[in-house]
């Protein structure tokens, strides 16, 4: 049971996301089919497939927790960035492009128009979800980026799980304020039209997004480097052995959101000995690790200044 808790309270953006989407697509859709309004129908979609969205990302965090093996020997790390490749598909493929289909089906064939109260009832409730969904994700969000910025947290975070669902939440919450106006405009001017203008509207939001999620993931999933802090530890550690002459260059890369592999060549001095230099290499992977847990595999490479491709700290 304690495995358990503590998995959900790890994943607890996600599943917090994850209830509010289902309940409030089902509602969005009954509303939609009581009402003949598109913008409720394609808000009622954008629910669902965030639904999905959130399972396939516990589904990628669960194999992404796989250990090593003979055919992954870095682990399975990378498979949440597979994954959250797919979402941003998804996003655009299905969100985007069903919400633009529908906005301009009912423009071109425009539905009589019917008693609006139940898409303001669902409307509101779905904000009261969406925004504790938003309000959770913001509030674990924060806790992650420190004193940098949003903008740059999103660029250099190595979890795609967190900025997904800030990013589907903060649309949801515009796309319900878009169905919100398009469903008033279209009884206020008579016009069933509008209606359909505020789906594609909505379909645009989301294809935005799904861009901008498609091109981060697509970075995770080529492979990033760590942050600069990671990068200047491992410098530090290594500027203060002596026996080290110069350090050629650091190479890191994600493997996955919470694990890093390091390459290291350094020039060791000429008459170190090559049983002092084993265990100098040992003890520098053990204060590395100690120092940055996020460490997981460390490979130091001894190699002549004159022969190495040098590549100096980013500080």
């Amino acid at each position: 049971m304690t495995g358990l808790s503590g998995r959900f309270r790890e994943d607890i953006v996600l599943y917090g996301a994850l209830f509010a989407n289902v309940g409030i697509a089902i509602a969005k859709f009954v509303a939609a089919a009581i009402s003949g309004s598109s913008s409720m129908l394609t808000e009622g979609v954008h629910s669902l497939v965030d639904s999905g969205n959130q399972v396939l990302l516990l589904y990628g965090q669960a194999k992404a927790k796989r250990p090593p093996d003979t055919t992954h020997p870095f682990g399975y790390g990378r498979e949440l960035y597979f994954w959250a490749f797919v979402v941003a598909i998804l996003i655009f493929a299905v969100g985007a492009g069903v919400s633009i289909y529908e906005g301009w089906l009912h423009i071109a064939e425009p539905e009589p128009l019917r008693d609006p109260t139940i898409n303001y009832v669902v409307l509101g409730v779905a904000v009261l979800l969406e925004g504790t969904s938003w309000a959770i994700a913001v509030r674990e969000f924060n806790g992650k980026r420190g004193a940098s910025s949003w903008w740059q947290s999103i660029r250099r975070s190595k979890d795609p799980a967190g900025f997904i669902v800030l990013f589907e939440d903060s649309a949801a919450l515009v796309g319900l304020g878009i169905a919100g106006a398009g469903v008033w405009a279209s009884h206020h001017y008579a016009d069933a039209r509008i209606d359909g203008l505020a789906s594609i509207a909505i379909g645009l939001i989301l294809a935005g997004v799904a861009v901008l999620l498609a091109r981060e993931a697509k970075g995770l999933l080529i492979g990033e480097s760590a942050e600069p802090t990671i990068v200047s530890a491992v410098w530090a550690i290594l500027d203060q052995r002596p026996q080290i002459s110069a350090v050629n260059h650091v190479r890191t890369i994600h493997t996955a959101p919470d694990a890093v592999f390091v390459a290291i060549s350094a020039d060791f001095v000429d008459d170190l000995p090559m049983g002092e230099a084993e265990s100098l290499i040992e003890d520098i992977e053990r204060e590395m690790k100690a120092s940055v847990p996020e460490l997981t595999s460390i490979y130091i490479r001894p190699e002549k200044q004159a022969d190495a491709i040098r590549q100096p700290p980013t500080i």
